[in-house]
């Protein structure tokens, strides 16, 4: 990915940041699916930038890695924390 990420889509990188923080809270991707009560497959399409996912699961798989996710005026897209790049 480029330094800016803008040529990556926007739902590969909410992926990216989110295998980020799982892997700096030292979690593998079955031990957040359960503590998050989603999928397996859910938690890797996440990760992998499906752009048809579940809002409610993706929530609450942020929720467990301590994200936030933020609506606000702008026309970019998604923004990511620098440290989940």
């Amino acid at each position: 990915m480029g330094s800016n990420g803008k040529d990556v889509s926007p739902t590969r990188r909410l992926g990216l940041a989110v295998r980020t923080r799982r892997r700096a809270l030292r979690l593998n991707q079955a031990e957040l699916a359960n503590l998050s009560g989603v999928g397996l497959a859910f938690l890797y399409d996440l990760e992998h930038g499906k752009t048809t996912l579940r809002i409610d699961k993706v929530l609450s798989v942020l929720a467990v890695l301590g994200l936030e996710l933020h609506v606000r005026d702008g026309k970019q897209t998604l923004s990511i924390a620098r440290e989940l790049t």
